[in-house]
């Protein structure tokens, strides 16, 4: 046998070595996502964690945050602005977990849509696995004020950005959150959006939205929120006044069965929100009272959304009730769609 020379055996190697990994296929197919044309279902936690004491966003427990994550079945994280760090995208990946990843408009050092620097962003890491889906905004339809009193402005600049994103990656799809349901205007300004987050707080029963969903679109649609926190800021359907994690374990299980019972329809859901957030409503050091007045918001069951108090876990990662809930449904949930 002919013998190989040494430095072409080096050269082949390194060729081999330096080849990336090529990402995984993401593709709409209908109403469904798939990933290596297997149906995808997202079963999903919204993530922006900041420490205690701080107001701006650290990974410095993603170790054990991607572990409690895996445990609870939790298969996608949702972010609401990059992360341009490729140790926690290879960490998040190895974790077996996919990323929707956010971009703001006119949101300073966050690769916002305004300056067109997510383009950046998306070529430099557009081919690594972890990335699902490119997701633009989160319910600006209620804040028409940032586009100068006009939400039509918000609605072509997501446009353009959506095709901007389609020519720079074709193997991912361009998602926008919105605000509840979207109204004619929003749908009909962006023909090229491959799917729908909803941001839905209707008690503990939100299935009605896919009833009106269907009747606009058959875009794929999933909620980019849903679910309760857990302080009951007055005594209603009895549950007690107070921090109350059985009050949010109920809802959650009733919010995540409805979404499970609809996933020919659904194509996720998204828990919000992973962990307590204590730089939301006043002393960052300390776990404040927030949130509007009761019975003002479709937040279960007062009404009253009190910022600190969202999380699956609390700030020091401690499991609440509503943790193993979402366990039990969502691996209940993989186990069955391996038995169809």
């Amino acid at each position: 046998m002919k013998s190989i020379p040494l430095l072409v055996i080096f050269l082949v190697s390194m060729t081999i070595i330096l080849t990336p990994i090529s990402a995984q296929n993401v593709e709409i197919s209908g109403k469904q996502l798939l990933v290596d044309n297997q149906p995808y279902f997202m079963k999903g936690i919204c993530y922006h964690p900041v420490p205690k004491g701080e107001t701006t966003r650290s990974f410095n427990s993603i170790d054990q945050d991607l572990k409690l994550m895996s445990q609870a079945g939790i298969n996608t994280i949702r972010v609401y602005a990059p992360i341009d760090d490729i140790e926690i995208l290879d960490k998040i990946d190895a974790a077996g977990i996919k990323l929707i990843i956010g971009f703001g408009y006119n949101q300073n050092g966050f690769f916002d849509i305004l300056s067109g620097s997510f383009l950046q962003y998306i070529e430099k890491y557009k081919d690594h696995n972890a990335i699902l889906i490119w997701e633009l905004g989160n319910e600006y339809n209620y804040h028409p004020e940032w586009f100068d009193g006009d939400i039509q402005n918000w609605y072509n600049a997501l446009s353009k950005a959506t095709d901007l994103i389609h020519n720079t990656d074709p193997n991912h799809p361009v998602a926008t959150v919105h605000g509840d349901m979207p109204d004619k205007q929003a749908l009909a300004s962006n023909p090229h959006i491959d799917m729908w987050g909803l941001n839905v707080y209707r008690w503990d029963q939100p299935q009605s939205i896919f009833r009106e969903w269907e009747k606009v679109s058959d875009k794929p649609v999933y909620l980019s929120e849903a679910g309760a926190d857990s302080y009951m800021k007055i005594e209603k359907d009895g549950f007690k006044q107070g921090e109350n994690q059985r009050a949010q374990a109920v809802a959650n299980g009733k919010i995540i069965d409805a979404v499970l019972e609809q996933s020919d329809v659904a194509c996720g859901i998204f828990i919000f929100s992973f962990t307590d957030g204590l730089w939301k409503a006043g002393n960052p050091a300390v776990q404040d009272l927030g949130g509007w007045a009761p019975n003002s918001s479709g937040v279960p069951y007062d009404g009253a959304p009190n910022e600190e108090y969202w999380g699956i876990v609390d700030i020091n990662r401690a499991k609440k009730q509503t943790y193993e809930v979402i366990k039990e449904k969502f691996l209940n949930f993989s186990m069955n769609a391996e038995k169809k």
